[in-house]
């Protein structure tokens, strides 16, 4: 059973920074990309940033240059840092993973539970 776990979300004024976690455990063979997403309220879960196990990233137009993406593939773990940030970047922050794991065949998609960043202005 693989496990995401994600944590640093909380309150910030505009123009302030957060660094989000999300560290994967259970029996894993290999984690292949590892991404962020966001829900902000009344509206659908979007993706924000992805990372190749490569280190090879991609961001959203809207977080580009403001947030990094990054990966320590020694501890399964990847890590958002997020500055400047905007009230428009309030919502809930998933991480997701895609996992070989014992008794999959190929890849699997794994979603932690979610934390909540807010942002005020």
């Amino acid at each position: 059973q693989v496990q995401l776990m994600e944590s640093g979300g909380g309150l910030v004024q505009a123009g302030g920074s957060l660094r989000l976690s999300c560290a994967a455990s259970g029996s894993i063979f290999s984690i292949h990309d590892m991404a962020w997403y966001r829900q902000a309220p009344g509206k659908l879960r979007e993706p924000v940033t992805v990372i190749t196990s490569d280190g090879v990233t991609n961001y959203a137009t809207s977080v580009k240059g403001r947030f990094t993406i990054s990966r320590d593939n020694a501890k399964n773990t990847v890590y958002l840092q997020m500055n400047s940030l905007k009230p428009e970047d309030t919502g809930v922050y998933y991480c997701n993973a895609e996992v070989r794991a014992p008794g999959i065949d190929g890849t699997k998609d794994y979603w932690g539970q979610g934390t909540q960043v807010t942002v005020s202005s």
